[in-house]
């Protein structure tokens, strides 16, 4: 299984096919976890969500941005996801990675880059979520949040369960809206946790604390183990539904998106499009082997 994860993962970061998937289209199954590769796709994916009470965070995919050009290019696509958000009138906030709007090239360039995307959403009132990368970005990442959460509100991050210090960095951000995750970028000994119930520990203790420090908790999981504890605790603490939400990925345990609908939680589904699909297509892969299947299934159906 370890194998299985660092082949996809080290295929996720090779520049070469990504910029070849481009060309491909939507190929080996990606169709499946990928809400198209436009605007118009994306829109109506979150309107049929919507229509099942689900809301949605949209990702505009883009990775490997070296060039001030791509960057600015990039920003634009998030400005005009914003407006697409809000002149459909769909249920969606946005999520962002900080090497699309130029952290590879610069700090202030992407803070610059930034808060031109926080000026529009603040105005159309749209949460930001900025997702967390691996740990080469990771402080980076949370700098420019602190920086943002100066002048505004309606902005946070991910944090992941893997990592060391994770517990330290919710803490550091209590009151502030987090989607915690267990983490999907390979990292070594020193910086993650490497063994699976270990994370899995630590993920539920995350959680547990955000949500005992009043803060509203983005859930990510597809364990239903996880779900069921959550629920227990939430009810035997008397946290309020309004202070949570359950998050999957597009494509993945559709059933159990809707079940938890039907049964009073808030739930979000993380909607990712756009061409740059290639690396985000990887990660998934490299995540369970099961995932192995929208391949085959891409393949031959």
């Amino acid at each position: 299984m370890s194998l299985t994860r660092d082949f996809f993962i080290s295929l996720s970061q090779n520049r070469l096919l990504n910029k070849g998937a481009k060309r491909w289209g939507l190929r080996l199954g990606a169709s499946k976890v990928v809400a198209g590769t436009d605007m118009d796709s994306a829109m109506k994916t979150i309107q049929k969500l919507n229509d099942l009470g689900i809301a949605c965070t949209l990702d505009n995919l883009g990775e490997f941005v070296v060039q001030k050009e791509e960057a600015l290019k990039a920003k634009q696509k998030i400005i005009k996801t914003l407006h697409a958000i809000n002149e459909n009138q769909v249920d969606s906030h946005v999520s962002i990675k900080l090497t699309q709007i130029g952290l590879d090239i610069e700090r202030n360039f992407c803070l610059e880059n930034m808060r031109d995307i926080m000026d529009v959403a603040k105005e159309l009132d749209i949460f930001i979520n900025i997702d967390m990368e691996d740990y080469a970005h990771y402080e980076q990442t949370l700098d420019i949040l602190k920086t943002l959460l100066n002048d505004f509100d309606n902005v946070g991050t991910v944090i992941q369960s893997y990592l060391h210090q994770a517990e330290k960095d919710i803490l550091d951000f209590k009151g502030v809206r987090l989607r915690i995750v267990k983490g999907a970028y390979k990292e070594n000994e020193d910086i993650a946790l490497q063994d699976k119930n270990a994370i899995d520990k630590n993920f539920l203790k995350l959680i547990k604390t955000h949500l005992l420090n009043n803060s509203f908790t983005s859930i990510a999981t597809h364990d239903h183990h996880i779900i069921k504890d959550i629920k227990e605790f939430v009810q035997e603490n008397n946290i309020s539904k309004d202070l949570f939400e359950f998050q999957m990925l597009y494509g993945f345990r559709s059933d159990l998106q809707k079940q938890l609908v039907k049964e009073g939680y808030a739930f979000c589904t993380y909607v990712p499009f756009g061409e740059d699909w290639y690396g985000y297509f990887m990660r998934r892969l490299a995540e369970r082997p099961q995932n192995l299947n929208l391949i085959f299934k891409g393949i031959f159906s």
